[in-house]
């Protein structure tokens, strides 16, 4: 019975080559150079499709041993999506990767004051982002976002979104779509008294137009505070904002006396109250602002040329403040709203 021995003593040395072997093939690095490697796992990619790929970079050797392996211990279920593959990555640690979901993030900014078209168009210049929204009108552009509403401006909230490669723009806005909704509910329900919005959507609104007046954070509540007080006097808000909003593409960079007297649902040198949508995206700063303007008498003001405004309580004080910061001192660097 000596052969039984010697064949067990066999096996038993194989099977520690065996696995001797594999363990320092899972493990041994690959050519993945310092700066990483961007490979994608498509959807409804196997895992013996993605070891033919990573073969054919030269990044996997025996694809079909890392198959069984991956399938003999049930890690089979890699997930889809864009990866970096870092450097000298071994094949277990590649496995683990496609296994753990973790992506390469990308991030996009949609700022203040942008009107959506402008937000849109951002986004659409993003490579990695999917363009499903391309060429569509603003009603189809609602739509396909499966959205109950009228007008698509001043919707989506300005912030820094993550996504990942194949992400959609519809995915972005839907986001932004989501966080509007939860930080105008928030800031209405802390409103102040006495305001007179209708509902948060006019709030909305007010808080646009500040958005594209203001020039300093601290001039938001003086004037959210001039326009509230406007319209409880039923004044005309006579802001150059709204006006240069609804002239769209005929609006060239300079606004004339002709563009004043020019009829639109967004003149509000010629119509009562306020227009009837957002004429921009609002950051939470603008719509606190328009939920709790300042108390005081100012009922106009002008922009002083550095950003800021001159603000005052009567015709006759606004007159000479016009004179003085419009006329008398205008300079090259002149800006009457803020920098964008």
């Amino acid at each position: 019975m000596k052969w039984v021995g010697r064949v067990t003593a066999v096996l038993v040395l194989l099977t520690a080559v065996v696995v001797f072997s594999i363990h320092s093939y899972l493990h041994a690095p690959s050519n993945i150079s310092k700066e990483g490697l961007a490979f994608t796992v498509n959807a409804g990619d196997s895992i013996r499709r993605v070891a033919t790929r990573l073969e054919g970079l030269r990044l996997l050797s025996h694809p079909k041993l890392w198959v069984i392996y991956a399938r003999l211990s049930n890690k089979t279920n890699i997930r889809a999506g864009e990866y970096r593959l870092p450097e000298s990555a071994s094949p277990n640690e590649l496995l683990s990767l496609f296994r753990s979901g973790k992506v390469v993030s990308y991030k996009v900014t949609l700022l203040e004051g942008w009107t959506f078209r402008e937000a849109l168009t951002h986004l659409h210049k993003q490579e990695k982002i999917s363009k499903t929204l391309l060429s569509l009108t603003d009603n189809e552009v609602l739509q396909k976002l499966t959205l109950n509403e009228k007008h698509p401006e001043g919707l989506f909230f300005p912030d820094t979104y993550q996504y990942e490669s194949g992400d959609s723009d519809r995915t972005v806005l839907l986001r932004a779509y989501e966080k509007m909704k939860k930080v105008l509910a928030a800031e209405w329900l802390l409103r102040a008294e006495n305001l007179p919005y209708k509902n948060p959507y006019e709030a909305l609104i007010m808080a646009s137009i500040i958005e594209r007046e203001s020039g300093q954070a601290m001039e938001r509540e003086k004037i959210a505070g001039v326009f509230v007080r406007r319209l409880a006097l039923k004044m005309r808000l006579q802001t150059d904002p709204t006006v240069i909003y609804g002239l769209g593409k005929e609006y060239q960079g300079n606004l004339r006396r002709r563009h004043l007297k020019q009829p639109s649902a967004y003149n509000t040198y010629l119509i009562k109250g306020l227009p009837p949508t957002p004429i921009a995206l609002s950051g939470r700063k603008s719509i606190h602002g328009a939920l709790h303007p300042d108390a005081g008498t100012a009922l106009y003001f002008v922009a002083k040329g550095d950003g800021s405004h001159y603000f005052s309580a009567s015709l006759e004080e606004h007159n000479k403040a016009v004179r003085q910061y419009q006329i008398n001192q205008r300079r090259d660097n002149y800006r009457s709203a803020p920098q964008r």
